[in-house]
């Protein structure tokens, strides 16, 4: 069954490896201004985690002549860890009221189902279940969606902020 999943890993790592680069620079362009946000910064911190995170699983997934239980023992790991940052980061950005820009519970529900669904998937696979796979492949992608809104929240916020001056 590995065979069958990896192109859907390299794509999405690859994937994931790109959009986090692609953050970072535009990140460069106005730092002074994510640092003193902390909804912006978190934002950033979460993005950055999440994509790393995505890409690390696609490429523990590539690894060769594992079990699903060991694959799933190692996106445990990631995926909580990513889930724990996630949380974290969105509990400050809410609490600081600095910039309300895509702060909601759609957005904390949305993500956290997501991170939580990865999680799933990862406690399927340590249980011998394939399903695991398409569980965290649905999850995964559905943060993608939530990671590309929150690049372009930041710009937005960024925009908002410079406006204010």
């Amino acid at each position: 069954m590995a065979e069958q999943w990896n192109n859907f890993f390299v794509m999405v790592g690859g994937g994931a490896a790109a959009l986090a680069g692609l953050i970072f620079v535009a990140m460069s362009i106005k730092p002074d201004i994510i640092i003193r946000n902390p909804t912006h910064k978190n934002r950033a911190i979460n993005m950055l985690t999440s994509f790393t995170a995505i890409f690390m699983t696609c490429g523990l997934a590539l690894i060769g002549n594992q079990t699903l239980e060991v694959l799933g023992f190692e996106w445990l790991a990631v995926w909580g860890i990513a889930m724990t940052i996630f949380i974290r980061g969105y509990s400050i950005a809410i609490r600081s009221r600095m910039s309300a820009i895509g702060l909601n519970a759609p957005r904390l529900a949305g993500g956290t189902i997501c991170h939580l669904a990865e999680v799933a998937g990862a406690i399927f696979l340590i249980l011998g279940h394939a399903t695991g796979l398409y569980i965290v492949a649905i999850a995964t992608i559905i943060l993608f969606a939530f990671l590309i809104s929150g690049a372009w929240l930041i710009i937005i916020g960024i925009y908002e902020d410079q406006a204010k001056r």
